[in-house]
Formats: structure tokens, sequence, C-alpha cells
């Protein structure tokens, strides 16, 4: 079946949507975007993701092509035409065609951006054969730019993170500094040792993740303990047990580290824990 997209201003078959070959996310990776997942036909942590939207398109000073309230009633318009019950929305945000290509881009306020939003249905997406089994990582340098933090369309590196760990046999790669684990090439990492989770603390250096938010409050509402600092990929190694969060994984076990084993090769306990945690309250909160 043909999905419905929206394309500035319009709801439009994915056959009919068109965007220009001078579009500035085309030819410069100018642009920022946001995931949201749906379960039950419901958003997830909508407010956190145009929160965070708004901060990337501030950091850019890119313009706003609509207000909050107006995404979320694009958010729920696509969801109810496309019959989604679980899977994603995606919306990205460009600076638009304000003309021939150039590397100094006009005044915000007289730029029109390109907004584009589309659906993608994944059923039992809360219920991933990867939350059962855990999944494998390698590690891998971290060659990004400076400003993680910023949640831009630049993710040619991320996706051949993503295929490093293919050809190795793994499921994902978990990005390093000078020793020091970043992130995943699309989520946050942390391990847990002797109880304790243990993430790195935000900055420019790693993408202020909307599920990790949510995941530390919940857990420190559930008197877990909590230390956010940077953690080394040795340590990672040696730990009890390790997890990733994102908007479309939730939180997901990590059983191996390289050729280091965690545990005794399952799901920990915080991890699945904490899985159960979030998705009940997320749930409850879904709009």
């Amino acid at each position: 079946m043909t999905r419905t997209v929206y394309l500035n201003g319009e709801y439009l078959p994915e056959t009919e949507a068109k965007v220009s070959i001078f579009d500035r996310a085309f030819l410069m990776a100018d642009g920022v975007y946001e995931v949201t997942s749906v379960l039950g036909g419901k958003l997830i942590d909508f407010d956190g993701h145009a929160k965070r939207l708004e901060r990337s398109l501030g950091e850019l000073d890119m313009k706003a092509p609509c207000s909050k309230e107006d995404l979320l009633q694009i958010h729920r318009e696509l969801v109810a035409r496309n019959g989604i019950e679980d899977g994603l929305v995606y919306l990205q945000v460009t600076r638009g065609a304000p003309g021939d290509r150039d590397f100094a881009f006009p005044d915000p306020e007289t730029t029109e951006p390109t907004l584009v939003l589309f659906t993608q249905s994944k059923p039992g997406l809360a219920d991933a054969p990867a939350s059962r089994t855990g999944i494998k990582v390698i590690s891998i340098d971290d060659i990004r730019w400076g400003r993680r933090d910023i949640k831009t369309v630049q993710l040619l590196y991320p996706s051949m993170g993503k295929m490093m760990a293919k050809k190795a046999g793994a499921d994902d790669a978990w990005m390093t500094e000078d020793g020091v684990v970043t992130e995943g090439t699309s989520n946050n990492a942390y391990i847990v040792k002797n109880g304790r989770i243990v993430t790195r603390s935000l900055s420019n250096d790693i993408l202020h993740g909307i599920t990790r938010a949510a995941v530390l409050r919940f857990a420190r509402e559930a008197q877990m303990e909590v230390e956010e600092r940077d953690f080394t990929i040795e340590e990672a190694r040696e730990a009890d047990e390790a997890f990733v969060t994102s908007a479309s994984a939730f939180v997901l076990p990590v059983v191996q580290i390289d050729e280091a084993v965690l545990g005794d090769g399952a799901p920990g306990p915080v991890a699945k824990r904490l899985r159960e945690i979030y998705l009940d309250e997320s749930r409850k909160a879904a709009i």
C-alpha cells in the first residue's frame, strides 16, 4: 500500500512527493531530524522530541517550519492515515532550497525550510527479538564532527559503523575517542557494574537522547544508582551488563562487546527491568 507522507503543507502519496535538487540537505547535509515511536497508535515522548528539534534548529540558526501544536497534528494525521499501530514517525527539517549551491546560507528569516514527515509500520516494535537475546557490539573510532548534540542528517559515518559491525558478525558499534566510549551509532551507551548504571554525561560529544533522559529518570525513581561519567571501552568489556537506549529500540541489552561476553551472555536484570519500566510508563504517557 502506498503511504501518505507530508511535505511542506501537503499530504501526498509517497510516489508524488518531490524535493528540489537544490535543497541544502541534499547538497550540504544541512538539516535536522527526529524519530518518534508509535505504540498502540499513540506517540511516545512527543514533547521531548519537539523540544530537542527546537534546540537543534536554534543551534543551526534555522527557521522553525511550524509550531509544536501543528507538528503534533501532522504526526497524528499521518499515524491515522497510514493506520500505524506500532511503528515510527520520521520528521526532517532542512534549510530548504534558497537558490543555487553555495556554502554560505542566506538570512534564516527569509528562507523557507523544507518539512518532511513519513511513517514506518513496525508491528511488534516493543517485542523485538533482540530485546530477549541481547545484541553484540564492536568498538570503532569516533571520527564524527564535534557537534554530536545536534541531531543532524549527517549520518554517513554511523551508517558505515553499522556496516562494520555487520561485517564483523555483530549488531552495532560503540564509538570511542581516546579509549573512552562516546555512544552507539544510533543510540546512547550504558554499562552496569555492581548494580550501578554508568553512562556518559551530556556534552557536545553525544546526542542528548530523549529516551536517555526518560530512562535515567525512571532508574532514579526506582532507587537504582546512576553515575554520569566517562567510561573506557576496557571498563565496558569488564562490566556485569550493558545496554543502549534510543527512540526506536527503547532499552536494548548488550551481551557482548568486541570479544568480551558480558555476564552469562544473556540480558542482565537491570536492562530487562528498565525496559519493562520504560515501556510501561511510556505507554501510560503516550498521546
